[in-house]
């Protein structure tokens, strides 16, 4: 049979005009007009007045921390349930990373990062001390995870009372927004200080590579403009007054994303179908369920998770995965936690207990914008026969 793969861009044909353009102008590298109308198209998505592209959300994170003013020796608040490149721009900058727990979204736990502050950390004049480790906490970074949101409205008080800017990671959120409560209409990457987009290959959508920053304080995002251009001062005689990075988005690949952009919301309206028609073929099944999206906001869905529960279904996750890798079934198990990775074993850990169950039970499905309702159905077969076996029913 066929493979169905997890997660795989959707490309318009119509998008070869724009790759065209590139070609014959020889505007394909960091310099031309689809640079600039794709960030203005993303700005305008998300309700802000400006965006800077990026390589990467990677790099755009760490230009993030460079222009919250997180310096070497300093510590940043992380999630440990997250792919690892959210983590890894803390050690760019020379900092190191505080593991936190994850609740049922997750997303970093805010009910314990409020305790961890409240009872480890010390606020002075120059800012919040780790009692524990004597280091400066100078950043919070947030992820929203499978395009889920994390619990902003308690996460920005606790970061305003201890004087922190706020770093959101919405690589895997473009799209997602708060539609009630304090937040209302703002979406996942507009809240906090900073706001972090990607396009990799398995995002809503793609531009191949490459990323994309915003953030509330103009000043902030112009530095990252700067650095990401080689803090180049004259172009025309090569003047550099900074360490600046080659982090510019190429304008072959914004070419790409101006194109996709504009199919964002019929994107979320698939995944939405396609999300509900999952869950409706798998109502029916003891012990497995695709994990919800928090009932405040309105997601972008981008990816399925399937919480398994071995002693009601019968199988583990692994087992489970195993049945569906064997049918052709492309699938992924959730990341393993960062603070456990080998580059990370020393960082401090605060009472990390849900995301290592998580870790254990979360299954990725195909979640593809071009998945077909079939496809869906034969996925679901497999799940619901491996039940049936495990119960007898047939």
């Amino acid at each position: 049979m066929n493979e169905i793969p997890l997660s795989v861009p959707n490309l318009n044909i119509e998008i070869l005009d724009n790759l065209r353009e590139c070609i014959e102008t020889g505007w394909v590298s960091t310099g031309g007009r689809f640079i600039t109308e794709f960030e203005q198209k993303l700005a305008k998505y998300v309700k802000v007045s400006d965006a800077v592209s990026t390589q990467s959300g990677t790099a755009g994170l760490h230009l993030s921390l460079i222009a919250a003013g997180v310096v070497a020796g300093d510590e940043v608040i992380v999630p440990t349930l997250t792919f690892i490149a959210a983590v890894n721009p803390v050690k760019y900058v020379g900092a190191e990373s505080v593991f936190m727990d994850c609740d049922d979204s997750l997303c970093l736990d805010s009910e314990k990062l409020e305790k961890f502050f409240a009872q480890n950390c010390t606020l002075i004049e120059n800012g919040l001390i780790n009692n524990l480790t004597q280091r400066k906490i100078s950043a919070i970074i947030v992820v929203h995870v499978f395009g889920n949101m994390a619990n902003m409205e308690q996460i920005m008080k606790i970061a305003q009372k201890y004087k922190l800017p706020v770093i959101e990671d919405a690589t895997e959120a473009l799209g997602t927004y708060y539609e009630v409560g304090q937040y209302e209409g703002k979406f996942a990457g507009t809240i906090g200080d900073f706001g972090v987009y990607s396009f990799n290959a398995n995002k809503i959508i793609t531009t191949g590579g490459g990323g994309m920053v915003v953030a509330k304080n103009q000043e902030h995002l112009d530095k990252i403009r700067y650095l990401s251009i080689t803090a180049k001062d004259d172009s025309l005689y090569f003047v550099h007054n900074d360490i600046g990075y080659n982090y510019r988005m190429l304008n072959i690949q914004a070419a790409l994303g101006v194109s996709q952009i504009d199919e964002l919301e019929k994107f979320i309206e698939v995944k939405k179908k396609n999300y509900e028609l999952y869950q409706k073929r798998l109502a029916g099944t003891s012990g497995i369920s695709l994990l919800p999206f928090s009932p405040d906001i309105r997601p972008n869905y981008w990816f399925y998770s399937l919480l398994i529960d071995k002693a009601k279904y019968g199988c583990d996750r692994d087992e489970l995965m195993k049945k569906l890798l064997d049918a052709n079934i492309q699938c992924r198990p959730v990341w393993k936690l960062t603070h456990e990775q080998k580059p990370y074993v020393s960082a401090l850990s605060v009472d990390v207990v849900k995301a290592k169950e998580y870790e254990k039970t979360i299954l990725n499905i195909p979640c593809s914008t071009n998945l077909k309702s079939e496809q869906i159905e034969r996925i679901c077969d497999i799940m619901n026969k491996a039940y049936a076996k495990f119960t007898g029913v047939f």
